[in-house]
C-alpha cells in the first residue's frame, strides 16, 4: 500500500481533454470526489485489475486520447474516485489540484 494520496476525500476537477466515459459522457471539467490511490483502493494496480469496469474504462480512454495531460502510458500514478456516484480512475495530471 501507498501513503494516502494528499487530495483523499477532497473534491477536485478533471482537466479539460481526458475524453469520454463508458457512463459518463465528456468528463472534462467534472467534480470528482478523490478516494485514494488505485492500487489502495483496488488492492492492485489498475493494470493488474482484470475485470474492474473503472480500469477498463481508464485504459480504453488512454489508448484513445493519448496525449492527455502529459500521462505517461504506465503509471501508477493513478487514483481512483467517483463521478456522480460512479467510480472512475484519473492519473494524477488529468486532476486540477492546488499547486
Amino acid at each position: 500500500m501507498r501513503e494516502k494520496f494528499k487530495y483523499a476525500g477532497k473534491t477536485t476537477k478533471t482537466k479539460q481533454g481526458v475524453g469520454r466515459g463508458m457512463q459518463v459522457d465528456d468528463m472534462s471539467g467534472r467534480d470528482f470526489i478523490v478516494e485514494d490511490w488505485c492500487e489502495n483502493v483496488l488492492g492492485c494496480s489498475w493494470m493488474d485489475a482484470n475485470g474492474n469496469p473503472a480500469a477498463l474504462e481508464y485504459a480504453i480512454r488512454h489508448s484513445a486520447y493519448g496525449d492527455n495531460n502529459n500521462v505517461p502510458l504506465f503509471s501508477d500514478d493513478v487514483v481512483y474516485g467517483k463521478i456522480d456516484g460512479l467510480g472512475h480512475l484519473f492519473h494524477e495530471n488529468e486532476l486540477e489540484v492546488p499547486a
